[in-house]
């Protein structure tokens, strides 16, 4: 026990992580997007995605202080509905997940594709017209696989480099917002009216915070409650450290869309609109133009940095997730052994590293790889208000560090903010997400009939809601507003109406499908978090 107490996570350390999940390639080019969208109007977009992520987040902060367990997210489905809607909802965050380490790792090969010095001629060769060449490929692959032996070598090495990178990918982004604030502010480019200051109308807001990367960018709260089992003292730690990194993300955020807004020449604008504003490298672009050499010089490298440091911090969370996955018996059970030295699931990783190749060959462009990110995280999110409030029904007994009496409003409102975000997605994401996450039903549907030979008719009524729900964003998607890629059959705003009221309608039926009992290993879970409470109160204040 000695032995593993040394590579249990501090509060300092998790908040480290996630912001090093956080703030990856997204800073990098989400603002100079979402301008070119929605004008100075981004800012919204931003505020937007920051609430939706939050008001989600905290209805999995009360799940990952009632279980912390590495690769939790993973689990809490099954508490309340059972193996089938538990595993959907793992298959569809792991699809995310993984995705994340290729996707950060091209972000990486195409920064580099466009470094300016004439030394760095020979990068430019792994990209051509936006998708990774050939031998792009092999610098990715390279890549992928340091991320995944820096997570090898045990979470102390993991938290060490992490510890690294994520001051510097918070002091960087810091200093990019006072220097443009200092050196280029123009007041004037915020607009002197509403139209001004949304030049594009009010739906553009939306489009932004759906094609800019920006629920991308807020949604790996998550790095903190999948490893929420080798976290110290995870009843305080784990509410305290998704909610403390994301408030800084936010701040982060935001005030990197002001500032970029505020930064753009006033003449450039005169000539082309914010939809004219086309910049490779926003923000390294703008610092050359007010001649901050320097800066640009740190962002080329941390355009590097970030993705690096985030593509480290992804192959844990995906590996415990992936992990998490075989408790219910519908994966091979060696994908969730763990290493018994430093605990940590060395053949989730391997086998992560070998899907995130596949994956690779088939998406070799990031935006394709960001638009199966959030869809799949989306579709996986919408369990967490549901099985927060089942569980509150169902089991009221358990103990639950983080209990908060505005979660029977919250839920519902997380739900439909989820529905509505996933539709932002745009036709025909929404269709190829979801057939992504079809894919893993043979895999479950193998092990079910071969091993278990359960009740399958209670299981489907359980998780039917969620394969009703997806269809039916699917079909909303197609017949909606041409803004989101639909036929406009159904225009804007009135899109948005059918979506909330349907949405609300589907809730009420999850709240009804729960299974009769909640999962004994809830309950087994749950235990541990008053006796680990109790001990590090014992170990911290001895004379108490």
């Amino acid at each position: 026990m000695d032995k593993l107490k040394q590579h249990k996570i501090t509060l300092f350390s998790g908040i480290m992580l996630a912001l090093n999940s956080l703030i990856g390639s997204g800073w990098l080019f989400g603002a100079g997007t979402a301008a070119k969208v929605a004008g100075p109007a981004a800012i919204i977009s931003w505020v937007i995605g920051a609430v939706i992520i939050i008001v989600i987040a905290l209805t999995y902060v009360e799940l990952g202080a009632m279980f912390p367990q590495s690769g939790g997210m993973s689990r809490y489905a099954q508490y309340s509905h059972g193996p089938f809607l538990g595993f959907i909802a793992a298959w569809a965050n792991w699809v995310s997940l993984i995705t994340l380490v290729p996707m950060e790792a091209v972000a990486s090969v195409q920064y580099m594709s466009s470094w300016p010095w004439s030394w760095a001629n020979w990068t430019h060769q792994f990209m051509k017209n936006g998708n990774v060449t050939t031998a792009g490929l092999w610098v990715v692959f390279l890549f992928m696989l340091i991320f995944t032996l820096i997570n090898f070598w045990s979470v102390k090495l993991m938290t060490r480099f992490t510890n690294l990178i994520s001051i510097f990918k918070v002091v960087l982004p810091s200093l990019t917002i006072l220097m443009l604030l200092i050196s280029g502010f123009h007041p004037a480019n915020f607009g002197h009216s509403m139209n001004t200051f949304m030049p594009y109308g009010s739906r553009s807001i939306f489009e932004a915070a759906a094609v800019s990367g920006i629920i991308m960018s807020y949604d790996a709260f998550q790095t903190i409650i999948n490893m929420g089992g080798e976290m110290v003292n995870p009843k305080k730690n784990i509410p305290r450290g998704v909610i403390i990194s994301m408030l800084i993300t936010a701040a982060i955020y935001i005030m990197l869309q002001i500032a970029f807004i505020g930064a753009v020449s006033p003449s450039l604008l005169a000539v082309h609109g914010w939809h004219g504003i086309n910049f490779t490298s926003p923000f390294a672009d703008i610092a050359m133009l007010l001649s901050l050499n320097w800066l640009a010089i740190l962002l080329y490298m941390d355009a590097f940095v970030s993705p690096f440091g985030t593509g480290v911090a992804f192959v844990a969370t995906a590996s415990r997730a992936l992990a998490a996955m075989t408790h219910t018996g519908h994966l091979p059970q060696w994908l969730g052994r763990l290493q018994r030295r430093y605990m940590i699931p060395r053949f989730a990783m391997i086998a992560d590293l070998a899907f995130a190749t596949l994956i690779l060959n088939t998406f070799r462009n990031w935006s394709l790889l960001a638009t199966v990110i959030t869809g799949a995280t989306l579709i996986a999110y919408l369990t967490g208000p549901v099985t927060v409030m089942s569980l509150r029904t169902m089991a009221p007994d358990l103990e639950r560090p983080f209990q908060p009496n505005y979660m029977k409003w919250l839920a519902p409102v997380a739900f439909v903010l989820t529905g509505l975000a996933i539709y932002w997605t745009m036709w025909p994401t929404t269709i190829q997400v979801i057939l992504v996450i079809l894919i893993g039903l043979p895999v479950y549907l193998y092990y079910e009939m071969r091993y278990h030979h359960s009740d399958w008719k209670k299981q489907f009524r359980s998780a039917s809601w969620l394969i009703a729900y997806m269809i039916f964003m699917a079909a909303i998607s197609y017949i909606g507003s041409e803004g989101f890629g639909g036929r406009n059959w159904l225009p804007y705003p009135w899109d948005f109406v059918v979506i909330v009221i349907v949405s609300l309608l589907f809730y009420v039926w999850t709240l009804h499908s729960h299974t009769a009992k909640v999962d004994p290993d809830a309950y087994k879970i749950n235990q541990r978090v008053q006796r680990d409470a109790e001990q590090f109160d014992h170990e911290h204040h001895p004379g108490a």
